[in-house]
Order: structure tokens, then sequence, then C-alpha cells
């Protein structure tokens, strides 16, 4: 697949800069948990910009994409915090055209944010060695994983609905942009998690990732994370005040998909 370097005219808001090195090195890292299944995903019903379509506040916009994942892993209704008060909550930070990681999670830890007079805040992080799948799936496992990445080769590939790929990325290390990691899984797993039909060609059995960015979620392969990833961290919880019943969140099922193409591959996913 090739991927397209889009011109400034068409380039969607970033914003993010790379966490300290001090922050990286003190920070302790997620240790791999028991029961962690071979697949796994959660796709909240609603998805928002909360700014990222006008403002560079990708890191504070990621808060709030994790925290309705977050309450819909956790069996709560959906937790949608409104456009205008992430927006607000990130220009009152400092965060909204450009932040780093470990601040704004920082600032969440201890201040949090005000919605409809509850405030909810992050709990501690961890860092998360994405370059390990297991560590990452675990990780997945216990909650939206919030990394930084180099986001060029992702403007010319993400849509405006769910179910786009990334793939045949190539290494960059310009971090400048703030995602979330929600499922993992093989190619074929990741799109049924979405129901929507892998791209026709797609390696199936590769492992790969549901990504969240600029109010969509794609499917990325590991060799394209691995090739754009600088950082990636837990919050555990996401939200303390959300904590589910089970110390360990089950896995929801997706809805079986079937799929046919061009007799590529016929199968179920379940």
């Amino acid at each position: 697949m090739s991927v397209t370097n889009y011109p400034a005219l068409h380039r969607k808001p970033t914003g993010a800069y790379p966490s300290p090195r001090h922050k990286l090195a003190a920070a302790s890292p997620h240790v791999i948990g028991a029961n962690v299944p071979s697949s796994f995903a959660v796709v909240p019903p609603v998805l928002q910009m909360w700014g990222n379509d006008t403002y560079g506040d990708c890191v504070s916009a990621e808060e709030a994409a994790s925290k309705a994942m977050w309450s819909v892993m956790a069996g709560f209704p959906e937790l949608l915090i409104p456009d205008n008060v992430l927006i607000q909550w990130a220009r009152q930070n400092g965060f909204l055209n450009g932040a780093n990681l470990t601040d704004v999670m920082d600032a969440m830890i201890s201040v949090g944010i005000t919605v409809n007079g509850v405030i909810y805040k992050d709990g501690p992080y961890n860092s998360v060695d994405w370059t390990n799948d297991a560590v990452l799936s675990s990780a997945i496992f216990t909650g939206p994983i919030k990394i930084g990445i180099a986001a060029n080769q992702l403007q010319g590939v993400v849509g405006s609905s769910n179910g786009w790929f990334a793939t045949g990325f190539r290494n960059d290390n310009n971090e400048d942009h703030s995602v979330a990691l929600w499922g993992f899984g093989t190619v074929a797993e990741c799109f049924g998690f979405l129901n929507v039909a892998p791209p026709s060609g797609a390696n199936l059995t590769e492992r790969a990732y549901l990504l969240f960015t600029w109010n969509t979620i794609g499917v990325i392969d590991q060799p394209s994370l691995l090739a754009i990833c600088g950082e990636a961290w837990l919050r555990n919880p996401t939200t303390p005040s959300q904590v589910p019943p089970n110390p360990v969140p089950p896995n929801p099922s997706p809805t079986p998909v079937t799929y046919t193409m061009s007799g590529t591959f016929t199968g179920t996913i379940s």
C-alpha cells in the first residue's frame, strides 16, 4: 500500500510533543497481567473530534476519547465529554495548541475535568513497552492506551468513518500526535470488531491494533505501529470514579461478521 503525504491544506491538526525523557525514565512499567485473551476490543457507540478538527489539542482529545471508551469497558453508560467542555479545559490548562502526553495526564490526575458538575480524573500512569506485543496487549486489556506517534503517514490514511487501514508505514521518529489504542488481534479480528470487511489483499493473520484518532477508529498493523510510535502509557484506572466491579474487565464479543473477499478469505469472526 502506498502512503500519501497530504499537502498542508488538507492536513488534520495534531499538537503533541514528546514527553520529557526523565518522565519516561521514572515511570513504572506495565507488567503483564493474567488471563489476557488473544483478541479484545471496545468500540464506544459515539465518537467526537473533541476539538481536534480545529485545534492542536490531540493530547487532550485523546483523554476525552479514552474516557468514553473506558466507561463502556467498565460497564457504565458512555461518558461523553462535550466538545466545548474539552476545548475549554485544554485552553485553561495551556494545552489547546500543543502539549506533551505526561503534562496532560498530570493535569488530569491533579485537577481533572468537570462534566455536568462531576469531576473526572485520571488514575496513576505506567509506561508501556509498545514493542512487546504481549505487554501492549495486556495493557490494552487493562484500559485504553495513550500513545505518541509521528502522524505524517497517518494523514493520508485516516478517513471520515471507521475502518481505515494503516499498513506499510516507514520508520518516522517525528512524534507530533497523540492517539489511543483500544483493541488488538489479527487484522481480520480487528476489522471484525468494527463490523467492516478487511481490504482486499490484506494479510488477515497479521497482528494489529484498533487505533482511535480524529473521530474515527481504524486498524493499524504491528509493523506500522512500531514504525511511528514513540511512547505509550496506561492510566490505571483510566477514570478512578468509574471502576468495574470485576478487576479484570470482560472481553466484549463483537457481533459476528461474515466476509467473502474475492476468494481471498471466507469466514466468520466472533
